[in-house]
């Protein structure tokens, strides 16, 4: 079977390319959204990923969105996935930690002004899991109207970047994933729907993409280009993304990756019923752009999986949902095992029930 074959994600020697793909479950200790012990036997539970790619994970206290989501800006979030990464490596497993500020895709609560930052004042209309402080119950609530970063700001927050790869280094990962989906700061940036910039970061593609590419050096700085990945959703246009340009805009970034020697592109495609797919054109000219890996994400099944892999597409496939409940999800793919659901209601928040108490068969 392809999928359980070994190869090489830039620097990092996988055993399998099944990853796990990243996965928001806010179990961080409070206050401080600290990494804890519940977190490091999470992980370790599904070490035998080819890769794990962590939840993402605040660069600053400014790019936090949701509640009980870890950071790695103080000694503290340091010291917590440090444990975590023993924890993993202790058990023969890779894992990378995901880079993310939300953006826009916050709430006021996070943020003494009350305002979350963005390219450009526009709401996202769109709601972020908040847990109320007086009830204890978190929620989805809507995202306000943000606060337009001024030019002199943004070389503050690629250094936010920077500073968050060196921890994540001294933390102990194999490597960092940008994030650069689903609508938060960087992929705020590089569609003109949500980027109304006058300046030097908005307007035309090669200004759109200047943050990123800022953000990206930045980080090679600390991590090196052969430990670091990024991630993309071209085709999901929820969140106030809608841009028929998207796809374009991107592989423009793409082609100054591969100047740079990135690890990895990882594309987060939708995983709904009637969601767009993604056409053979964008895999085609990705493929011709970028030499490095290609990880994809976004309901695979094991059949499609290997599919992707012997077409020459991509690497390696990233599972979220199914390492949910499944720990042991590579091993169920090599004997031909059920994959067992998970429990919805405890995806957000919560203990140990239905976080670390689903069993391995391996």
């Amino acid at each position: 079977m392809t999928l359980l074959n070994a190869t090489r994600i830039g620097a990092i020697d996988v055993d399998n390319r099944v990853v796990m793909a990243p996965m928001t479950r806010s179990r961080s200790t409070q206050p401080g959204d600290v990494p804890n012990e519940m977190m490091a036997e999470y992980y370790a539970q599904r070490a035998s990923a080819g890769m794990i790619i962590t939840e993402a994970t605040q660069i600053t206290p400014e790019g936090k969105g949701y509640s009980f989501t870890p950071g790695i800006h103080s000694a503290e979030q340091i010291a917590g996935w440090k444990r975590v990464t023993d924890a993993v490596h202790a058990r023969g497993g890779r894992i990378v930690l995901q880079l993310w500020h939300v953006g826009r895709m916050s709430h006021p609560m996070f943020h003494l002004d009350g305002k979350p930052v963005a390219p450009s004042a526009i709401a996202p209309g769109a709601t972020v899991w908040v847990v109320d402080p007086t009830t204890g119950r978190g929620g989805m609530v809507e995202c306000p109207v943000p606060r337009a970063l001024k030019t002199n700001e943004i070389a503050r927050v690629v250094e936010d970047y920077r500073l968050a790869a060196r921890n994540a280094k001294a933390a102990g990962f194999d490597g960092v994933e940008i994030h650069a989906a689903n609508g938060y700061l960087i992929d705020e940036f590089l569609r003109s729907t949500s980027n109304h910039r006058d300046d030097i970061y908005g307007g035309p593609v090669q200004n759109r993409i200047r943050f990123a590419v800022e953000v990206v050096e930045a980080v090679l700085s600390e991590m090196g280009a052969d430990r670091t990945g990024i991630r993309f959703s071209p085709f999901i246009m929820q969140r106030g993304m809608e841009d028929s340009e998207a796809p374009e805009t991107i592989l423009s970034l793409v082609k100054e990756l591969e100047r740079m020697g990135l690890a990895y592109v990882h594309l987060a495609e939708a995983d709904w019923d009637d969601a767009p797919e993604t056409p053979e054109w964008f895999r085609k000219e990705l493929r011709a752009s970028f030499t490095g890996a290609v990880i994809v994400a976004g309901g695979y099944t094991r059949e499609k999986a290997e599919f992707m892999i012997n077409s020459g597409f991509v690497d390696a496939v990233a599972f979220g949902r199914p390492f949910i409940a499944n720990p042991d999800l590579p091993y169920r793919f090599a004997q031909g095992l059920p994959i067992t659901d998970f429990d919805g209601d405890t995806l957000f928040g919560g203990d140990a029930q239905g976080y670390t108490t689903y069993v391995a068969l391996a």
